[in-house]
């Protein structure tokens, strides 16, 4: 199988993710703005390579299967570094509710689509607002500029929070007749 430019741009994402986390921990002053801006041109991937292989007509099974995974990996290594760096409960807490909502999704995706129903857990516009919010937070949170820099990201963080468990009920609702067989 020849791999394409949108499935390059993916694997170019998973590359970041190592990049991102040694940009993070490095012992320099610039080491947040450096880790923002590896997460940022990640994100812009994530979008573009989507948005290409729409538009060009290269959708892959290896690039449909891999965008989510990257994204995913992305976002919870954020929130990880995120959830030590802060190390407090308030920030835990929503961190760990988009991990889990993660976890859940995909594993809900995963058996809909075993049994024939995944047109029922697909990408509606409540994943992309919550998507939008947790990047916004998570900007704010790695680049730490001023305190109400801060205090933005802490507000899109629980705005994430609430997003996450909104479209998880969604997504959980809209499975609900295969669910309870």
């Amino acid at each position: 199988m020849k791999i394409n430019f949108p499935t390059y741009l993916t694997l170019f994402r998973v590359v970041l993710i190592p990049l991102f986390v040694i940009a993070f921990y490095l012992p320099f002053k610039y080491s947040p703005e450096l880790a923002t801006f590896i997460f940022f041109i990640a994100g812009l991937t994530d979008w573009f390579d989507g948005y290409l292989a729409r538009k060009w007509n290269q959708t892959t099974h290896l690039g449909a299967f891999l965008d989510p995974v990257a994204d995913k990996v992305l976002v919870a290594v954020a929130l990880v570094c995120v959830v030590e760096y802060y190390h407090t409960w308030w920030i835990t807490i929503p961190a760990g509710i988009m991990i889990s909502r993660e976890i859940i999704i995909s594993a809900l995706r995963e058996w809909m689509a075993e049994i024939g129903e995944r047109a029922n857990v697909a990408v509606s516009w409540l994943g992309k607002v919550k998507t939008t919010a947790q990047m916004l937070a998570l900007g704010g949170l790695l680049w730490r500029f001023n305190f109400a820099m801060e205090i933005a990201a802490f507000i899109a963080l629980y705005i994430a929070s609430i997003l996450t468990i909104w479209s998880m009920l969604q997504y959980l609702k809209a499975s609900k007749n295969s669910l309870i067989k």
